[in-house]
């Protein structure tokens, strides 16, 4: 049987193989561009929803905490990051540079601050560096939008 922790590091290592071939088909395949930071960001959407889902069963087992890790607070914080998935994929391609790369980062800071009791050290460990390649792959689809000329 496989540990979770092995099985997490897996899992989300394996998550990282679509963002990081999307930015390399930017940068090697820009003839696809548009296609691939299409893609690229309802990748980017999906994965930021579905982070947003670990906070419901832990605000279900909250009960008599209070602020700031109540189960008020922890439903909401699930709700604006899954919120803030879907209308990224409304917004226009600047707005979605701007959107993911903070959703992602604020993620982050709320589950290496307010969350902390919550997680194992082990997956804190792991969603930092998970974030920081998600976070450098953001900021180079950020590069190829504005900076790379004639996509």
């Amino acid at each position: 049987m496989i540990a979770v922790a092995r099985l997490a590091i897996l899992v989300g290592i394996a998550g990282l193989i679509p963002f990081i071939a999307m930015i390399a088909g930017l940068f090697f395949m820009p003839q696809h561009g548009v296609a691939l930071i299409g893609y690229f960001y309802l990748y980017s959407a999906g994965v930021l929803a579905f982070m947003a889902g670990v906070y419901w069963p832990i605000a279900m087992q909250l009960d008599n905490c209070s602020y700031p890790v109540s189960p008020l607070v922890t439903m909401l914080l699930s709700q604006v990051f899954f919120v803030a998935a879907g209308i990224g994929l409304l917004l226009p391609t600047s707005g979605q540079v701007l959107l993911y790369t903070t959703a992602y980062l604020a993620l982050y800071l709320v589950d290496a601050g307010w969350m902390r009791a919550y997680w194992p050290v082990w997956y804190l460990r792991l969603r930092l560096v998970l974030t920081s390649v998600v976070v450098v792959c953001q900021l180079s689809a950020t590069a190829w939008l504005f900076l790379i000329p004639a996509h």
